[in-house]
């Protein structure tokens, strides 16, 4: 009776590791290491990259020996501190494009994981039969480093001084930076009520600024309440201009009366370096079929802003604020080195649009701004 029922457990236990590794994607691994078709190669590579193993990973491509490796996993998986460093590709969508019996190209959507919510990357993988299987090519090439060079610093710069805890009783900081909500626009969306706009720093100090909105009812009462979030270039130097944006999900514009915005601020030290330039602006349809502002990003500071983050303001032909919407730069930006960045734009936005400004917050390693 005890074989029996050591048996029995052996069976079972045998029983539910198959599944497991079933459930696990045993089973598709196994077959993509054949990748016998276009898609399976792409997956194949995608996989490893996921894991993060990228030995695995170059070896599986069909141009191996012309990739750089520094190149292949700074696109892939970013260095020097920047998001992807951060980031976990969590799954991946693939799809054929077009394909011959020598060569195809395999669409795959890349969701990314990160710190400051989901991240999205569309790319197109070109795809070469190699006897009875497939291999994803490579663009080659190596990672672009900047020249040696000297580049002169002569940013304006503030430093804040507070009182002391030894210093005479009335002993007063710095007052607060004086600014503004110079606009405010409610918009309707599907899913969501809108609140945008723009706010100025009329001081002639920094301010770390946030706006903050109320709903209310009819009746006087609040019936939601949020704030502009990273919907905002927060640190704004003397005179600068910065949009906003708050959202309130599952809210209708027809059951508010009103709006009570709170613009809050506080002295901060800052500095005008990085300054980071943004070129070749234009408004797209990208290959999903949306509609996105792109341009180009360029440190012009010797320093490496590890994160940016764009920050885009869409206005109608009189000048009024009808979008603002923000999206984070996966990879770092190196001195005098452009960097490509795209932001979403809505359908039905797109075709009001007159003008646009960019502005970039930036988050490096030895400060944020």
């Amino acid at each position: 009776m005890k074989y029996v029922l050591s048996i029995s457990i052996g069976a079972v236990t045998f029983l539910l590791i198959c599944i497991a590794w079933l459930q696990s994607g045993g089973l598709a691994r196994e077959r993509m290491r054949s990748s016998r078709t276009p898609d399976e190669a792409t997956r194949l590579l995608l996989t490893q990259v996921q894991a993060r193993n990228w030995d695995k990973a170059l070896s599986s491509l069909a141009n191996t020996n012309d990739v750089d490796k520094a190149s292949f996993v700074h696109d892939l998986g970013g260095s020097n501190g920047s998001l992807l460093t951060y980031a976990t590709l969590e799954k991946f969508d693939v799809w054929p494009l077009h394909a011959n019996e020598q060569q195809a190209t395999v669409r795959a959507k890349l969701h990314y994981s990160t710190a400051v919510g989901p991240l999205d990357d569309v790319r197109d993988f070109q795809v070469q039969r190699a006897g009875d299987t497939w291999k994803v090519s490579w663009p080659a090439g190596k990672l672009e480093k900047p020249a040696p060079q000297v580049i002169p610093v002569n940013y304006l710069r503030w430093d804040v001084i507070n009182r002391g805890a030894e210093d005479d009783w009335g002993v007063q900081n710095v007052d607060s930076p004086q600014v503004r909500i110079v606009s405010m626009n409610a918009l309707q969306r599907p899913d969501r009520v809108v609140i945008l706009g723009e706010i100025v720093n009329e001081d002639t100090i920094p301010a770390y600024i946030n706006v903050g909105a109320t709903l209310l009812r009819a009746d006087g009462n609040a019936m939601a309440q949020e704030n502009s979030f990273d919907k905002i270039s927060h640190i704004l130097l003397p005179k600068q201009v910065s949009p906003y944006r708050i959202d309130f999900p599952g809210v209708q514009l027809k059951d508010i009366k009103s709006v009570r915005m709170d613009a809050k601020s506080m002295l901060v030290p800052a500095s005008a370096d990085p300054v980071i330039a943004v070129n070749r602006q234009r408004l797209e349809t990208d290959p999903l079929g949306k509609k996105v502002l792109r341009g180009e990003l360029l440190n012009q500071s010797g320093q490496i802003v590890n994160i940016p983050h764009v920050l885009a303001s869409y206005y109608d032909g009189s000048g009024k604020v009808i979008w603002v919407s923000d999206g984070y730069v996966d990879q770092e930006l190196q001195p005098q080195i452009p960097v490509s960045f795209a932001v979403d734009l809505p359908d039905d936005i797109a075709p009001k649009v007159q003008n646009y400004h960019v502005t970039v917050n930036h988050f490096s390693s030895s400060h944020t701004s």
